[in-house]
């Protein structure tokens, strides 16, 4: 079977990635049918950016547009994981999307066997800390809204950067958090705060967990203890500029800022 529409895929966004310039998505509008096709792109731009990344990989994001919807996931790039506060200093963007999150890290591996068995609640009882989390949404597809949701999902989720504030244990308090009372904020820089309650697509940010430890296991692989996943937006995506100081604060959890 022919592989050559993932590699034209794959080498478009490979060559954007080296030149620090969008493509344009036009001529490969067609060329990913499936979500299979677009993650085997994910896996190929991964391996050549990447090549000795530990596997299952260690950061993830996952998400989606509701609990009806299909939950997407990403393998992030090590080199594009920085701690809060943090500098984007001569990290090149094409676009600077703000999506304000909640991070979670497991505190025990789990198998493939295990995985695919997993409840909500066995999900749940995998966390062992919590996070404020910032993602940078860039494209390497140029003008974005151009680009099919499957170029945007082999483009990893149309990720750029994950900025993960200060861990908090998940204690008996989280575990009884009220998610749709959660308040949260971000502020882009001279920008008015903007002000958020309750708005998760999935109405509990932990609702990905078993979706996304079993695509971590897909290729019968255990996913380590430690491994990290963001779960998506509370804030819409938000435009930045580049020079914008943007700091995320969820109330009872913690902080995150980027200096762009």
């Amino acid at each position: 079977m022919s592989t050559s529409h993932i590699a034209a895929v794959t080498q478009a966004l490979l060559s954007a990635r080296t030149d620090q310039l969008p493509v344009d998505p036009t001529p490969l509008l067609a060329a990913l049918q499936h979500t299979q096709d677009a993650q085997a792109v994910q896996e190929q731009v991964l391996l050549a950016l990447a090549p000795n990344q530990r596997k299952p990989a260690r950061y993830w994001k996952s998400g989606g547009p509701s609990r009806q919807g299909d939950i997407a996931n990403t393998a992030l790039l090590d080199s594009g994981i920085w701690s809060s506060p943090a500098k984007a200093g001569a990290h090149p963007f094409n676009i600077r999307l703000i999506e304000i999150e909640i991070a979670f890290r497991t505190k025990r591996s789990v198998t493939p066997q295990e995985a695919a068995e997993l409840t909500q609640e066995q999900g749940h009882a995998l966390i062992d800390a919590l996070t404020v989390s910032i993602e940078v949404v860039d494209s390497r597809w140029d003008q974005i809204d151009n680009a099919s949701p499957l170029l945007k999902l082999a483009d990893m989720q149309s990720h750029g950067a994950l900025v993960l504030g200060d861990w908090l244990t998940y204690s008996e308090r989280e575990i009884h958090r009220d998610w749709s009372k959660q308040r949260c904020t971000v502020k882009i820089g001279n920008q008015a705060p903007l002000e958020f309650i309750g708005t998760h697509s999935l109405q509990d940010p932990r609702w990905v967990i078993p979706f996304w430890v079993r695509h971590a296991t897909t290729d019968n692989q255990t996913l380590p203890a430690g491994s990290i996943v963001t779960t998506g937006s509370w804030c819409g995506m938000p435009a930045a500029q580049a020079g914008d100081l943007v700091v995320a604060q969820f109330d009872g959890i913690g902080s995150a800022s980027v200096q762009l």
